[in-house]
């Protein structure tokens, strides 16, 4: 929990991850290129006082991350969103078994998704509904642009991936996490475009689609899919830390989000290891839209509240402290937003 000024915020960090990128779990050259783009981002958009030594950032485990998130970090709870990458590693990147084992260990604390890949087609179909009974999975996280074998990348659209949410469906796992942002070398920029989103929304109205990222750096074909369909939600992953290094193209990001999908279709990520949430958490609940960006209204504390937890906590079921929930009518703190507009 994170209390400013004498509001307590519930914080739901909806994308984290445990990874081993280190040498000897590295399939090839392409593993070193991932996490070295990983590391580039971490680097060049955070601020100095945040920035891991290149050894660390390899490997984490579970203990630093329970320290991170939880006693230095104010998150209440998080999801892992594990990616596979078996063609780039050894063991996978996503340390699934581990991260398993984190939720199982914490579960106030954790909630595990799996991954899925519908190249796999039947076999993988069949591990599928096998995962969904021993993990108890509520969500999945996609890797569209992930290889495997001469395929470097799939589409939701595509006949095995309708198989796989129609199961998704039958199993009851509703929230679907694809990775849809920028480019991770060396992976293909093009299979991370949005466009799919925009069909299996509209064929899985059972479903919810959250676009990690939120599309960027195709932000704008990513809202104007979202304000059409209403079960595709907003993760802030990426996004988030622009908030220290382009605070203006935060704003730009923020602002056009909550214009298209409002407040409670948004949901922050710290992307844990990339990025730590304690200072994203502080910086956001202290972040202002600028003045003189006078198209866009200002940041509410009751919006601020939703995305930091409460919408992803609703999404998936978790309870909040009665003390950190919004009162059952907070029409005034957003017709305060809408008269500023």
């Amino acid at each position: 929990m994170y209390t400013k000024d004498g509001e307590k915020y519930f914080i739901l960090d909806a994308h984290v991850a445990l990874w081993d990128a280190r040498p000897e779990n590295q399939r090839n050259i392409h593993g070193k290129q991932f996490i070295d783009c990983f590391y580039d981002y971490h680097r060049n958009l955070s601020p100095e006082s945040e920035v891991w030594p290149y050894e660390e950032y390899l490997y984490q485990g579970g203990e630093r991350l329970m320290r991170d998130l939880f006693t230095d970090g104010y998150v209440d709870h998080a999801i892992f969103q594990p990616a596979l990458l078996s063609a780039f590693y050894n063991n996978g990147f996503g340390q699934t078994e581990e991260a398993f084992a984190l939720a199982q260990r914490y579960p106030d604390k954790l909630t595990y998704n799996h991954c899925w890949d519908p190249r796999f087609e039947q076999a993988g179909l069949d591990q599928l509904k096998r995962d969904a009974e021993r993990f108890g999975l509520k969500g999945a996280k996609l890797y569209t642009a992930e290889w495997q074998g001469d395929s470097r990348g799939y589409k939701l659209d595509d006949p095995w991936s309708y198989r796989y949410l129609e199961a998704c469906q039958e199993l009851g796992i509703r929230n679907i996490h694809i990775h849809k942002g920028p480019t991770i070398r060396p992976l293909d920029r093009d299979a991370f475009d949005v466009a799919d989103i925009d069909k299996v929304a509209t064929d899985f109205t059972d479903l919810n689609f959250v676009v990690e990222h939120c599309g960027l750096p195709r932000l704008e074909d990513f809202c104007w899919i979202a304000t059409q369909e209403p079960n595709v939600h907003a993760g802030l992953a990426v996004a988030m830390p622009f908030i220290h290094s382009r605070p203006r193209y935060f704003a730009q990001i923020i602002g056009e989000l909550l214009y298209w999908l409002d407040e409670d279709r948004i949901q922050f990520s710290s992307d844990y290891a990339i990025w730590t949430p304690k200072w994203l958490v502080e910086r956001f609940v202290d972040f202002r839209i600028p003045e003189d960006m006078t198209e866009y209204a200002p940041l509410t504390t009751a919006q601020k509240k939703k995305i930091l937890g409460l919408n992803a906590a609703k999404m998936y079921d978790i309870d909040v402290p009665a003390e950190c929930r919004l009162p059952a009518d907070d029409t005034a703190d957003r017709a305060d937003a809408v008269a500023v507009a």
